[in-house]
Protein backbone atom coordinates (compact mmCIF):
# COMPACT_ATOMS: atom_id res chain seq x y z
CA UNK A 1 0.00 0.00 0.00
CA UNK A 2 1.35 3.31 -1.04
CA UNK A 3 1.15 6.43 1.17
CA UNK A 4 -1.62 8.16 -0.69
CA UNK A 5 -3.59 4.99 -0.60
CA UNK A 6 -3.14 4.91 3.04
CA UNK A 7 -3.84 8.19 3.89
CA UNK A 8 -7.53 8.01 2.00
CA UNK A 9 -8.07 4.72 3.73
CA UNK A 10 -7.63 5.50 6.95
CA UNK A 11 -6.86 9.62 7.02
CA UNK A 12 -10.44 10.90 7.97
CA UNK A 13 -9.84 14.64 8.98
CA UNK A 14 -6.66 14.89 7.20
CA UNK A 15 -5.08 17.92 5.52
CA UNK A 16 -2.39 18.71 3.03
CA UNK A 17 -0.04 19.65 6.42
CA UNK A 18 0.57 17.05 9.09
CA UNK A 19 1.14 19.95 11.86
CA UNK A 20 -2.73 20.99 11.56
CA UNK A 21 -3.48 17.19 12.01
CA UNK A 22 -5.12 15.77 14.88
CA UNK A 23 -2.59 14.25 17.36
CA UNK A 24 -4.53 11.05 18.29
CA UNK A 25 -5.01 10.53 14.57
CA UNK A 26 -1.40 11.28 13.99
CA UNK A 27 -0.75 8.38 16.46
CA UNK A 28 -3.09 5.93 15.32
CA UNK A 29 -1.53 6.47 12.01
CA UNK A 30 1.90 5.89 13.14
CA UNK A 31 1.29 2.25 15.00
CA UNK A 32 -0.71 1.61 11.96
CA UNK A 33 2.05 2.33 9.22
CA UNK A 34 4.47 3.11 11.16
CA UNK A 35 5.23 6.58 9.53
CA UNK A 36 3.98 9.90 9.93
CA UNK A 37 1.12 10.53 7.52
CA UNK A 38 2.14 12.09 4.01
CA UNK A 39 1.26 15.19 3.31
CA UNK A 40 -1.23 14.71 0.94
CA UNK A 41 -4.85 15.82 0.43
CA UNK A 42 -7.21 13.43 1.18
CA UNK A 43 -10.48 12.10 -0.42
CA UNK A 44 -12.69 13.00 2.65
CA UNK A 45 -14.40 16.60 3.21
CA UNK A 46 -11.58 18.64 4.21
CA UNK A 47 -12.03 22.00 5.41
CA UNK A 48 -9.95 25.14 4.08
CA UNK A 49 -8.08 27.47 5.93
CA UNK A 50 -9.94 29.53 8.39
CA UNK A 51 -13.24 28.54 6.04
CA UNK A 52 -14.97 25.51 6.79
CA UNK A 53 -17.22 26.19 4.04
CA UNK A 54 -14.23 26.33 1.56
CA UNK A 55 -14.69 23.84 -1.94
CA UNK A 56 -13.04 20.85 -1.25
CA UNK A 57 -9.43 19.83 -2.93
CA UNK A 58 -9.71 16.47 -4.63
CA UNK A 59 -6.68 14.56 -6.35
CA UNK A 60 -6.91 14.97 -10.26
CA UNK A 61 -7.00 10.54 -10.10
CA UNK A 62 -9.70 11.04 -7.96
CA UNK A 63 -11.68 13.16 -9.20
CA UNK A 64 -10.90 11.02 -12.92
CA UNK A 65 -12.85 7.94 -10.97
CA UNK A 66 -15.35 9.84 -9.56
CA UNK A 67 -16.56 11.32 -12.51
CA UNK A 68 -15.65 7.60 -14.88
CA UNK A 69 -18.14 6.37 -12.12
CA UNK A 70 -20.68 9.33 -12.47
CA UNK A 71 -21.20 8.52 -15.85
CA UNK A 72 -21.21 5.02 -15.19
CA UNK A 73 -24.01 5.55 -13.12
CA UNK A 74 -26.22 7.82 -15.75
CA UNK A 75 -25.45 5.15 -18.17
CA UNK A 76 -26.99 2.46 -15.79
CA UNK A 77 -29.92 4.94 -14.87
CA UNK A 78 -30.78 5.28 -18.63
CA UNK A 79 -30.23 1.63 -19.87
CA UNK A 80 -32.74 0.99 -16.61
CA UNK A 81 -35.27 3.79 -17.26
CA UNK A 82 -38.77 2.52 -19.02
CA UNK A 83 -38.77 3.15 -23.04
CA UNK A 84 -41.98 5.29 -22.51
CA UNK A 85 -40.50 7.61 -19.83
CA UNK A 86 -37.31 8.30 -21.82
CA UNK A 87 -39.57 9.20 -25.07
CA UNK A 88 -41.67 11.64 -22.40
CA UNK A 89 -38.43 13.13 -21.00
CA UNK A 90 -36.84 13.71 -24.53
CA UNK A 91 -40.43 15.55 -25.36
CA UNK A 92 -40.22 17.56 -22.61
CA UNK A 93 -36.44 18.29 -23.76
CA UNK A 94 -38.41 19.07 -26.75
CA UNK A 95 -40.58 21.32 -25.42
CA UNK A 96 -38.06 23.37 -22.92
CA UNK A 97 -36.32 23.80 -26.61
CA UNK A 98 -39.44 25.39 -27.78
CA UNK A 99 -39.90 27.73 -24.92
CA UNK A 100 -36.23 28.58 -24.98
CA UNK A 101 -37.19 29.54 -28.73
CA UNK A 102 -40.00 31.62 -27.94
CA UNK A 103 -38.35 33.66 -25.48
CA UNK A 104 -35.44 34.22 -27.26
CA UNK A 105 -37.54 36.14 -30.36
CA UNK A 106 -39.22 38.54 -27.23
CA UNK A 107 -35.48 39.09 -25.62
CA UNK A 108 -33.30 39.01 -28.41
CA UNK A 109 -30.84 36.53 -26.59
CA UNK A 110 -30.56 33.12 -26.80
CA UNK A 111 -29.83 30.97 -23.25
CA UNK A 112 -28.20 28.14 -22.99
CA UNK A 113 -30.61 25.39 -22.63
CA UNK A 114 -29.06 24.31 -19.36
CA UNK A 115 -29.39 27.35 -18.06
CA UNK A 116 -31.98 26.45 -15.05
CA UNK A 117 -32.52 29.15 -12.79
CA UNK A 118 -36.22 30.23 -10.91
CA UNK A 119 -37.06 32.80 -13.62
CA UNK A 120 -36.49 30.40 -17.02
CA UNK A 121 -38.36 27.54 -14.90
CA UNK A 122 -41.46 29.73 -13.89
CA UNK A 123 -41.83 30.82 -17.36
CA UNK A 124 -41.58 27.30 -18.97
CA UNK A 125 -44.56 26.82 -16.17
CA UNK A 126 -46.13 30.00 -17.77
CA UNK A 127 -45.64 29.39 -21.46
CA UNK A 128 -46.76 25.75 -20.98
CA UNK A 129 -49.84 27.11 -19.58
CA UNK A 130 -51.03 30.29 -21.51
CA UNK A 131 -49.27 29.38 -24.52
CA UNK A 132 -49.23 25.60 -25.18
CA UNK A 133 -52.65 25.65 -23.03
CA UNK A 134 -51.42 22.40 -21.51
CA UNK A 135 -53.19 20.69 -18.81
CA UNK A 136 -51.70 21.58 -15.21
CA UNK A 137 -50.86 17.82 -14.26
CA UNK A 138 -49.23 17.86 -17.88
CA UNK A 139 -47.18 20.98 -16.89
CA UNK A 140 -45.91 19.12 -13.24
CA UNK A 141 -44.45 16.37 -15.09
CA UNK A 142 -42.57 18.51 -17.76
CA UNK A 143 -41.23 20.52 -15.25
CA UNK A 144 -39.46 17.21 -13.94
CA UNK A 145 -38.79 15.70 -17.35
CA UNK A 146 -37.01 18.82 -17.75
CA UNK A 147 -35.23 19.07 -14.32
CA UNK A 148 -34.11 15.43 -14.94
CA UNK A 149 -32.81 15.45 -17.98
CA UNK A 150 -30.58 18.89 -17.57
CA UNK A 151 -29.00 17.20 -14.21
CA UNK A 152 -28.13 14.80 -16.90
CA UNK A 153 -26.67 17.09 -19.19
CA UNK A 154 -24.06 18.09 -16.19
CA UNK A 155 -26.52 21.63 -15.32
CA UNK A 156 -27.35 22.70 -11.84
CA UNK A 157 -30.32 22.70 -11.26
CA UNK A 158 -30.85 24.91 -7.68
CA UNK A 159 -33.68 24.13 -5.43
CA UNK A 160 -35.06 27.53 -5.50
CA UNK A 161 -36.16 27.13 -9.04
CA UNK A 162 -37.86 24.06 -8.19
CA UNK A 163 -40.04 25.23 -5.23
CA UNK A 164 -40.53 28.47 -7.54
CA UNK A 165 -41.99 26.35 -10.44
CA UNK A 166 -44.05 24.49 -8.02
CA UNK A 167 -45.15 27.49 -6.60
CA UNK A 168 -45.98 28.87 -9.76
CA UNK A 169 -47.90 25.92 -10.67
CA UNK A 170 -50.06 25.48 -7.30
CA UNK A 171 -52.97 27.74 -8.21
CA UNK A 172 -53.22 26.14 -11.69
CA UNK A 173 -53.81 22.46 -10.08
CA UNK A 174 -57.27 23.93 -8.63
CA UNK A 175 -58.70 25.83 -11.18
CA UNK A 176 -61.18 23.77 -13.08
CA UNK A 177 -60.92 25.25 -15.91
CA UNK A 178 -57.61 24.52 -16.71
CA UNK A 179 -57.92 20.79 -15.11
CA UNK A 180 -60.50 20.57 -17.86
CA UNK A 181 -57.74 20.24 -20.50
CA UNK A 182 -56.67 16.81 -19.20
CA UNK A 183 -58.43 13.55 -19.20
CA UNK A 184 -59.02 14.09 -15.67
CA UNK A 185 -59.26 10.73 -13.26
CA UNK A 186 -60.03 8.22 -14.87
CA UNK A 187 -63.65 6.61 -14.24
CA UNK A 188 -63.98 3.81 -11.77
CA UNK A 189 -65.37 0.83 -13.25
CA UNK A 190 -67.78 -1.33 -11.54
CA UNK A 191 -68.83 -5.29 -11.88
CA UNK A 192 -72.00 -3.85 -12.79
CA UNK A 193 -69.83 -1.99 -15.84
CA UNK A 194 -68.11 -5.34 -16.57
CA UNK A 195 -71.00 -7.67 -16.57
CA UNK A 196 -72.77 -5.00 -18.95
CA UNK A 197 -69.47 -5.46 -20.90
CA UNK A 198 -69.42 -9.20 -20.94
CA UNK A 199 -73.11 -9.06 -22.25
CA UNK A 200 -72.86 -6.10 -24.88
CA UNK A 201 -73.98 -6.84 -28.79
CA UNK A 202 -71.06 -8.39 -30.62
CA UNK A 203 -70.94 -5.73 -33.59
CA UNK A 204 -68.70 -3.05 -33.44
CA UNK A 205 -70.47 -0.36 -34.89
CA UNK A 206 -67.86 2.63 -36.17
CA UNK A 207 -67.95 6.08 -34.64
CA UNK A 208 -68.37 9.32 -36.64
CA UNK A 209 -64.93 9.63 -37.00
CA UNK A 210 -64.02 6.38 -37.86
CA UNK A 211 -62.07 5.56 -41.44
CA UNK A 212 -64.71 2.43 -41.48
CA UNK A 213 -67.85 2.94 -41.99
CA UNK A 214 -69.33 -0.57 -42.13
CA UNK A 215 -70.30 -2.21 -39.25
CA UNK A 216 -68.14 -5.59 -38.10
CA UNK A 217 -68.89 -8.24 -35.87
CA UNK A 218 -66.37 -9.63 -33.28
CA UNK A 219 -65.14 -13.43 -33.65
CA UNK A 220 -66.32 -15.04 -30.91
CA UNK A 221 -63.13 -15.40 -29.26
CA UNK A 222 -62.11 -11.80 -29.01
CA UNK A 223 -65.15 -11.49 -26.90
CA UNK A 224 -64.10 -14.42 -24.95
CA UNK A 225 -60.36 -12.44 -24.48
CA UNK A 226 -61.68 -9.31 -23.83
CA UNK A 227 -63.86 -10.25 -20.73
CA UNK A 228 -61.40 -12.43 -19.36
CA UNK A 229 -58.83 -9.21 -20.14
CA UNK A 230 -60.91 -6.62 -18.16
CA UNK A 231 -61.47 -8.93 -15.33
CA UNK A 232 -58.46 -9.76 -14.88
CA UNK A 233 -57.51 -6.36 -14.97
CA UNK A 234 -60.05 -5.34 -12.30
CA UNK A 235 -59.35 -8.19 -9.98
CA UNK A 236 -55.34 -7.45 -9.75
CA UNK A 237 -56.05 -3.56 -10.29
CA UNK A 238 -53.61 -3.82 -13.13
CA UNK A 239 -52.09 -1.27 -15.23
CA UNK A 240 -52.16 -1.45 -19.22
CA UNK A 241 -48.42 -1.84 -18.65
CA UNK A 242 -48.59 -4.86 -16.19
CA UNK A 243 -51.66 -6.61 -17.88
CA UNK A 244 -49.96 -6.37 -20.96
CA UNK A 245 -46.77 -8.29 -18.79
CA UNK A 246 -49.06 -11.25 -17.67
CA UNK A 247 -48.19 -14.52 -18.50
CA UNK A 248 -49.82 -18.01 -18.69
CA UNK A 249 -46.90 -19.31 -16.49
CA UNK A 250 -47.57 -16.31 -14.02
CA UNK A 251 -51.11 -17.61 -13.69
CA UNK A 252 -51.83 -20.61 -11.69
CA UNK A 253 -55.19 -22.47 -10.37
CA UNK A 254 -55.07 -23.07 -6.83
CA UNK A 255 -58.34 -24.73 -5.02
CA UNK A 256 -60.20 -22.89 -8.00
CA UNK A 257 -58.90 -19.42 -7.20
CA UNK A 258 -56.21 -17.87 -9.13
CA UNK A 259 -52.15 -17.31 -8.19
CA UNK A 260 -51.30 -13.85 -10.54
CA UNK A 261 -47.96 -12.65 -10.47
CA UNK A 262 -47.47 -9.35 -12.23
CA UNK A 263 -44.42 -8.68 -12.96
CA UNK A 264 -42.21 -5.02 -11.99
CA UNK A 265 -43.25 -2.77 -14.60
CA UNK A 266 -41.78 0.89 -14.42
CA UNK A 267 -39.38 0.18 -11.72
CA UNK A 268 -42.32 -0.89 -9.38
CA UNK A 269 -41.85 -4.10 -6.96
CA UNK A 270 -43.64 -7.02 -8.44
CA UNK A 271 -46.02 -8.74 -6.64
CA UNK A 272 -48.22 -12.10 -6.38
CA UNK A 273 -51.65 -11.38 -5.58
CA UNK A 274 -54.94 -13.80 -5.27
CA UNK A 275 -57.72 -13.77 -7.22
CA UNK A 276 -60.88 -15.41 -5.98
CA UNK A 277 -63.36 -17.27 -7.82
CA UNK A 278 -66.26 -14.92 -8.59
CA UNK A 279 -70.36 -15.07 -8.07
CA UNK A 280 -71.46 -14.78 -11.48
CA UNK A 281 -70.25 -16.41 -14.77
CA UNK A 282 -70.14 -13.77 -16.69
CA UNK A 283 -67.57 -11.46 -14.40
CA UNK A 284 -65.94 -14.24 -12.55
CA UNK A 285 -62.16 -13.78 -13.24
CA UNK A 286 -61.20 -17.57 -12.55
CA UNK A 287 -63.99 -18.80 -15.38
CA UNK A 288 -63.24 -16.28 -17.76
CA UNK A 289 -59.43 -16.77 -17.65
CA UNK A 290 -59.81 -20.54 -17.84
CA UNK A 291 -62.43 -20.17 -21.11
CA UNK A 292 -60.02 -17.92 -23.11
CA UNK A 293 -56.51 -19.75 -21.96
CA UNK A 294 -58.70 -22.79 -23.77
CA UNK A 295 -60.20 -21.11 -26.65
CA UNK A 296 -56.48 -19.91 -27.44
CA UNK A 297 -54.85 -22.93 -26.48
CA UNK A 298 -52.14 -21.01 -24.01
CA UNK A 299 -49.60 -23.38 -22.48
CA UNK A 300 -46.90 -20.69 -21.97
CA UNK A 301 -46.24 -17.29 -23.05
CA UNK A 302 -47.49 -14.14 -23.17
CA UNK A 303 -51.08 -14.46 -21.36
CA UNK A 304 -53.27 -11.87 -23.65
CA UNK A 305 -52.47 -11.83 -27.45
CA UNK A 306 -54.01 -10.00 -30.07
CA UNK A 307 -56.85 -11.48 -32.76
CA UNK A 308 -56.96 -10.49 -36.15
CA UNK A 309 -60.55 -9.95 -37.62
CA UNK A 310 -61.40 -13.63 -38.95
CA UNK A 311 -59.92 -15.10 -35.12
CA UNK A 312 -56.73 -16.32 -35.43
CA UNK A 313 -55.10 -15.76 -32.40
CA UNK A 314 -51.19 -14.23 -32.48
CA UNK A 315 -48.17 -15.49 -31.01
CA UNK A 316 -47.21 -11.84 -29.82
CA UNK A 317 -47.64 -10.31 -26.17
CA UNK A 318 -51.08 -7.65 -26.81
CA UNK A 319 -49.41 -4.28 -26.02
CA UNK A 320 -50.31 -1.95 -23.06
CA UNK A 321 -52.24 -0.07 -25.81
CA UNK A 322 -54.22 -2.93 -26.92
CA UNK A 323 -55.18 -3.61 -23.57
CA UNK A 324 -56.73 -0.35 -23.10
CA UNK A 325 -58.29 -0.12 -26.37
CA UNK A 326 -60.00 -3.84 -25.35
CA UNK A 327 -61.64 -2.29 -22.29
CA UNK A 328 -62.76 0.70 -24.24
CA UNK A 329 -64.33 -0.71 -26.97
CA UNK A 330 -66.12 -3.39 -24.81
CA UNK A 331 -67.47 -0.27 -22.76
CA UNK A 332 -68.58 1.48 -26.20
CA UNK A 333 -70.23 -1.98 -27.63
CA UNK A 334 -72.00 -1.86 -24.46
CA UNK A 335 -73.61 1.47 -24.36
CA UNK A 336 -72.16 2.45 -20.88
CA UNK A 337 -72.83 5.96 -19.96
CA UNK A 338 -69.13 6.72 -18.75
CA UNK A 339 -65.95 6.21 -21.19
CA UNK A 340 -63.82 3.57 -19.28
CA UNK A 341 -59.86 3.36 -19.89
CA UNK A 342 -57.05 1.31 -19.56
CA UNK A 343 -57.05 2.84 -15.46
CA UNK A 344 -61.11 2.21 -15.08
CA UNK A 345 -60.29 -1.07 -13.59
CA UNK A 346 -57.46 0.16 -11.43
CA UNK A 347 -59.29 2.47 -9.68
CA UNK A 348 -62.44 0.47 -10.08
CA UNK A 349 -61.23 -2.27 -7.56
CA UNK A 350 -59.72 0.25 -5.03
CA UNK A 351 -62.93 2.13 -4.50
CA UNK A 352 -65.67 -0.81 -5.33
CA UNK A 353 -63.55 -3.01 -2.41
CA UNK A 354 -63.40 -0.27 -0.13
CA UNK A 355 -67.56 0.29 -0.55
CA UNK A 356 -67.58 -3.65 0.82
CA UNK A 357 -65.57 -2.75 3.78
CA UNK A 358 -62.21 -4.49 2.26
CA UNK A 359 -59.17 -3.02 4.40
CA UNK A 360 -57.28 0.22 2.89
CA UNK A 361 -53.73 -2.03 3.23
CA UNK A 362 -55.31 -5.79 1.48
CA UNK A 363 -56.16 -3.20 -1.71
CA UNK A 364 -52.85 -1.53 -1.29
CA UNK A 365 -51.03 -4.94 -1.79
CA UNK A 366 -53.42 -6.18 -4.36
CA UNK A 367 -52.92 -3.13 -6.59
CA UNK A 368 -49.19 -2.27 -5.71
CA UNK A 369 -49.42 1.38 -4.86
CA UNK A 370 -47.05 2.70 -2.19
CA UNK A 371 -48.01 3.44 1.22
CA UNK A 372 -47.82 7.21 0.65
CA UNK A 373 -49.70 7.13 -2.43
CA UNK A 374 -51.74 9.76 -2.25
CA UNK A 375 -53.50 8.70 -5.69
CA UNK A 376 -54.44 5.57 -3.54
CA UNK A 377 -56.01 7.62 -0.72
CA UNK A 378 -57.53 9.39 -2.70
CA UNK A 379 -59.90 5.97 -4.14
CA UNK A 380 -60.35 4.65 -1.42
CA UNK A 381 -61.65 8.04 0.33
CA UNK A 382 -64.52 7.83 -3.13
CA UNK A 383 -64.73 4.25 -1.70
CA UNK A 384 -65.40 5.77 1.85
CA UNK A 385 -67.75 8.43 0.48
CA UNK A 386 -71.18 7.07 1.99
CA UNK A 387 -69.66 5.23 5.00
CA UNK A 388 -70.86 7.17 8.16
CA UNK A 389 -71.64 10.48 5.97
CA UNK A 390 -71.32 13.67 8.00
CA UNK A 391 -75.85 13.89 6.76
CA UNK A 392 -76.55 10.77 7.85
CA UNK A 393 -78.95 9.91 10.64
CA UNK A 394 -78.75 14.15 11.51
CA UNK A 395 -82.73 14.07 11.77
CA UNK A 396 -83.31 15.84 8.76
Amino acid sequence: MNDTTAAIETGRGYSTSTSRLDPKRVSEFRAAHGADPPEVVNAEIVPGDGDPAAPVAVPDASAAVLAALDEAAYEHLDDVRPAKTVTGYARDWALWTQYHGWLAERTGHTLPLTTVTPGTLVGFVRWLDQVAAAAPNSIERRVTGVTVTARRLGAEVPKAATLAARAALKPLLVDPVRMARGRGKAVAATPEHLRAMALADPVLRPGPDAKRRKPRELPEITRIRDRALATMAFSIAGRSSEVSALTVEGITVVAESLEVHVSSVKGRPARTVPVHRGDNPETCPVRCWLAWKDAAALVDGPAFRPVDQVGRVGAARLSPDGCRIAITRAAERAGLDVRLTGHSARRGLVTTGRKKGKKPEKLRKQSGHSANSPVLWSYVEDGEMWEDAATEGLGL
